[in-house]
């Protein structure tokens, strides 16, 4: 269900190109990146509770990684990205309260635990194919399958005296972390019980939190494991650091999250790690703004999430929302609205469009553009300046002095960067294979497309959402454009 990392070979860092430069939440300064080790990057970012669907504003963190990924890769580091799968022992309140989401919707279901697990995993799964993710570059690691880890982890603190418990479960003292509240400058002292955190009598101070959680007495839970305090189950927490001691050791490059996930969640991360290192748990912290929706953030509980397929229905592509994402920075709040995506989406046809229409022939060995791929460097090695990067694009797209095979060639290395798949376009009517793809574009695709245009000519409107519909099912997303329909094959799933 899981994948693991392909074994690659190492690629020399680019010395070529500028440094990359990132805003680190920790130090709240943009700074120079420099890896632990010259050239292998560890990068963790912070996954899915897998008990619903996960809406677009969650979504952002992991374009925001993928694109992270692509950036240290082209610029020659061997990227090791692990996301985690939350499928126990996140309760409603990411502060230790409620009940844990995944027990809560087996409950409402009558299903059990894991087949929640399982179908909000592959819906996710579905979610990242579809916005051209690869998912053979990450691992994806479940927090039930390192349980003895998150064991071990909570026994060593209690051996250096950084726990106590109470009938609810084992606690981290975060008065004995001198350090505790740096990520983001959370004062420890200005902490108020009940603003915070629910009132919890047995918490010695409000930011306590627990590692290891009990199971309550006459409660059978689906999923709870016998440890040296008694059966329950780990702590939130605790889950991210064991396993990314795990997986990647005990320092780490690149952790990304939510700004929802820096007072509580990271702070915690960085408490327990360091507790037990003594050294700087993670180098560089990186943290995307929330997805607004009429001013307010994009949540289950409030009601108004919108869904990838929720996009899908309004006939608009998953990479027009990818496109959308990127035309703001990741560190800037954006309201969302269907407008905004159409336009998005508008935007990207013509890119697509204009794509096709610059694509040379094959006698043809077109050369890229050194100074636009040296001001589209600049910018996005800028702190990931995506919206300056589609910015410089666009003048690009525009430059007629500029032949039209170095702009197809010029553009295709920039979506390298971006993951829009705008390599992957063919105009309605050409006989070119797709790129890629070692045939060309089948005769029933073909042949629908036609009789879709003889629709939309004579006015059957109708009838022609009938055959896209047929289209999109054989694989394929046809965008009308001002200067002809343009076709694109849909990222195809991966199964891993």
């Amino acid at each position: 269900m899981f994948s693991q990392l392909r074994t690659t070979q190492t690629v020399a860092v680019r010395r070529d190109l500028p440094p990359l430069s990132f805003h680190n939440t920790l130090s709240s300064k943009t700074e120079v990146f420099v890896p632990l080790s010259d050239n292998v990057v560890k990068m963790y970012n912070c996954g899915p509770t897998v008990y619903s669907l996960q809406h677009i504003g969650n979504l952002r963190a992991y374009l925001f990684a993928d694109t992270l990924h692509r950036l240290l890769s082209y610029w020659g580091y061997e990227v090791k990205q692990v996301i985690n799968i939350t499928d126990v022992g996140h309760l409603a309140s990411d502060a230790d309260e409620g009940e844990d989401k995944i027990e809560t919707a087996a409950k409402k279901t009558g299903r059990h635990a894991q087949d929640i697990v399982r179908e909000y995993t592959d819906a996710w799964f579905a979610d990242l194919d579809a916005f051209n993710i690869d998912r053979s570059k990450i691992i994806f690691s479940p927090a039930t399958e390192y349980i003895q880890e998150q064991i071990a982890l909570v026994l060593t603190l209690e051996e250096k005296g950084y726990t106590y418990s109470g009938t609810k479960g084992v606690y981290f003292d975060t008065s004995c972390f001198h350090d505790y509240g740096k990520l983001g400058n959370i004062a420890l002292e200005g902490l108020k019980e009940g603003a915070r955190v629910e009132t919890d009598p047995e918490k010695r101070h409000p930011s306590d939190f627990f590692l290891w959680k009990f199971a309550e007495t006459g409660v059978k839970r689906e999923q709870e494991w016998e440890s040296p305090w008694g059966v329950g189950f780990p702590g939130w927490h605790i889950e991210c650091t064991a396993m990314i001691f795990r997986l990647l050791g005990k320092q780490i490059d690149i952790h990304t999250g939510g700004i929802d996930h820096i007072p509580v969640h990271h702070n915690n991360e960085i408490a327990q790690a360091e507790a037990v290192t003594g050294k700087q748990y993670v180098k560089y912290w990186m943290h995307c703004a929330h997805i607004m929706i009429d001013g307010k953030k994009i949540s289950k509980s409030l009601g108004n999430s919108v869904y990838l397929s929720d996009i899908v229905k309004h006939d608009i592509s998953p990479l027009a929302l990818r496109y959308w994402f990127l035309t703001a920075h990741y560190r800037t709040q954006t309201n969302f609205t269907w407008e905004a995506v159409e336009g998005a989406s508008t935007a990207l046809s013509r890119l697509k469009s204009a794509i096709a229409s610059f694509k040379p022939s094959e006698e043809e060995a077109p050369t890229q553009h050194p100074t636009f791929m040296r001001n589209f460097i600049e910018a996005i090695s800028n702190d990931v300046d995506t919206p300056k990067a589609i910015a410089l694009m666009w003048e690009f797209v525009k430059d007629d002095a500029i032949s039209t095979p170095v702009k197809y060639a010029t553009l295709l290395e920039a979506d390298s960067l971006l993951g829009l798949d705008l390599a992957n376009v063919l105009k309605v009517g050409e006989k070119a294979p797709l790129t890629g793809n070692s045939e060309e574009l089948p005769k029933k695709i073909r042949t629908l497309v036609e009789k879709r245009e003889v629709a939309r000519a004579e006015g059957d409107f109708a009838g022609a959402d009938v055959l896209r519909e047929k289209i999109s099912k054989q694989g394929y997303s046809i965008v009308d454009t001002p200067t002809g329909a343009t076709l694109s094959k849909l990222p195809t799933k991966n199964t891993n």
